[in-house]
């Protein structure tokens, strides 16, 4: 582990980028593998732990050599069980497995996006990927939005789902729970003074006088698409996510 500090939502500069975010307890940060760098060398799973810094759990990894680490687990995947990262590694949860080489139709997570990256996307609690198909140097992958996009073959991808899926039933009870865990309190647009939000304004509890929702700075929420069509990515994306 090694220290973290708080930004308290705000960027280099100072500005606040994300709202309603502060206080909270400290807590150090878990160095995690998201790569799994010990290519073709097994480990055995010592422990499963919880990690302040997200929403899925930590398995600890101890492998043949004698080293540790720790990355994120995957649903099911008990204390003693024994995994391994190699490209033709079995099809078991926990593996770590070329996506060329993963059967379609397999859920998957942490899966790479550029090779010898690590893990980039599906990461959160209970969160999978599906196979869809495999096409020569691209795989086809479902996202848990339901989009649909191509990965390059030589990426790596965990077999299973993320661990803690429960994670969104959960409920903290009372506000100094969430107080504990960085979260400031959240006011809504529509109680607020016309100066200060476009829902703001009128007597008592009114509408909010428009015909789509806003953002605190005036511009269009609530469905609207936000992605920079100029990203290079986007000819990786064959089918987008519904709104």
């Amino acid at each position: 582990m090694k220290p973290l500090k708080s930004k308290a939502g705000r960027n280099f500069s100072g500005r606040i980028t994300v709202r309603h975010r502060g206080s909270g307890v400290k807590k150090m940060y878990r160095v995690v593998d998201f790569g799994q760098e010990k290519m073709g060398i097994a480990g055995n799973v010592i422990a499963l732990e919880y990690d302040p810094n997200r929403t899925a759990y930590l398995a600890l990894v101890v492998y043949e050599d004698g080293s540790r680490r720790y990355i994120l687990a995957a649903d099911n995947l008990p204390v003693g069980s024994r995994i391994i990262c190699d490209e033709n590694a079995a099809i078991k949860t926990g593996n770590r497995v070329m996506l060329k080489n993963i059967p379609v139709g397999t859920e998957i997570c942490n899966i790479e996006f550029v090779p010898k990256k690590g893990g980039q996307m599906v990461r959160s609690a209970g969160a999978a990927a599906k196979v869809m198909a495999n096409e020569g140097s691209f795989v086809q992958l479902q996202m848990p939005s339901k989009e649909i996009r191509k990965i390059p073959a030589v990426c790596f991808a965990t077999i299973g789902k993320m661990s803690h899926p429960e994670y969104r039933f959960e409920n903290y009870g009372r506000a100094g729970a969430m107080r504990r865990k960085g979260w400031r309190p959240t006011v809504r647009g529509s109680v607020m003074n016309p100066c200060d939000h476009p829902h703001g304004g009128g007597e008592g509890r009114t509408g909010i006088g428009l015909r789509h929702q806003k953002t605190p700075w005036g511009k269009p929420a609530m469905g609207v698409r936000t992605r920079n069509r100029r990203k290079w990515t986007s000819k990786l994306i064959i089918k987008r996510r519904a709104k």
